[in-house]
């Protein structure tokens, strides 16, 4: 990982706040967990006109008796989905710790250094013949493409982002990490990942930093690689960097406030992505905020 440190300022309420979400949270679990509710975006038609009326409306001749009954309008097509030859926000320093093979890469971004809130996006690798016209240009190699999914709110670490993560910092690290374990409270939904159904070993209690509970938070999670042993459970309790440094640091289930240092989605696209990644793909995580991912 890079080296990096910085320390951010918080008021005495929130170093109050964070000390309660510390010992809700149990010593198997995500070492950081607290998740602002996060959207997970817009679905249906996209707003618009119809013949002439905004959508939502009835156009005038909607309940003309005797011309086939009420006229619905009709939906707009969903747009197709976007094809980069670069993978954006990244620069050459992070692109440069991508590994070459891997077709899955989630890409978190957080608003600024000591921010909460990020956003995802799960980019696809495409084989040639799936691109096409609408490729953004770059500055990679012509031959590759990749896919953009939609894009979800998440929260990560109470105080942020850090490259040198410690146990306790309240920061989420910054890196590129490998996702090879899944597991929850819930049944498997179906993914491709080794998935560890263990519903008392998933159990968290408490309050987040807000107040918010934190029951169902582990629902669903994903592994990150960070200090951990790849392709174990996320329960696995080896830090092979030393316990000082943390571990525990997955993606899971939103709970309404940040986190110590997860990645905190919907349950809804939790349980999406678990269902997407797909380990033959090699897929991995690329995480922090803009301002580092970018250089």
């Amino acid at each position: 990982m890079r080296v990096r440190t910085r320390t951010g300022r918080r008021a005495a309420g929130a170093l109050t706040a964070a000390a309660l979400l510390l010992s809700a949270l149990s010593l198997t679990g995500c070492e950081a967990d607290s998740g602002h509710r996060g959207s997970s975006g817009r679905s249906g038609a996209p707003d618009g006109l119809t013949d002439g009326a905004p959508s939502g409306r009835e156009p005038a001749s909607a309940h003309h008796p005797g011309r086939g009954g009420p006229v619905r309008p009709a939906a707009r097509p969903a747009p197709a989905p976007e094809l980069f030859r670069e993978l954006p926000g990244l620069g050459p320093r992070t692109r440069e710790e991508l590994p070459d093979d891997s077709g899955q890469v989630l890409v978190v971004t957080g608003t600024g250094h000591d921010s909460s809130r990020s956003t995802v996006v799960l980019y696809e690798r495409v084989a040639a013949d799936e691109k096409h016209h609408g490729t953004r240009s770059g500055t990679g190699d012509a031959g590759a493409a990749w896919r953009a999914g939609a894009s979800w709110m998440a929260h990560n670490g109470l105080r942020g982002w850090t490259e040198r993560h410690h146990q306790g910092d309240l920061r989420s690290p910054i890196g590129v990490f490998g996702l090879t374990g899944s597991g929850g409270r819930r049944k498997d939904p179906g993914t491709l990942l080794p998935y560890d159904h263990a519903p008392r070993a998933f159990t968290i209690h408490g309050s987040g930093s807000e107040g918010e509970p934190l029951s169902g938070s582990f629902g669903y999670v994903v592994a990150i690689d960070y200090n951990r042993r790849s392709g174990t459970s996320p329960l696995d309790p080896v830090r092979p960097m030393g316990r000082h440094r943390g571990g525990g640091i997955w993606l899971h289930v939103d709970h309404g406030g940040p986190t110590q240092g997860c990645i905190s989605l919907s349950r809804k696209n939790m349980k999406s992505l678990l269902l997407t990644l797909d380990p033959r793909r090699r897929p991995v995580v690329v995480m922090g905020d803009s301002a580092s991912l970018a250089r």
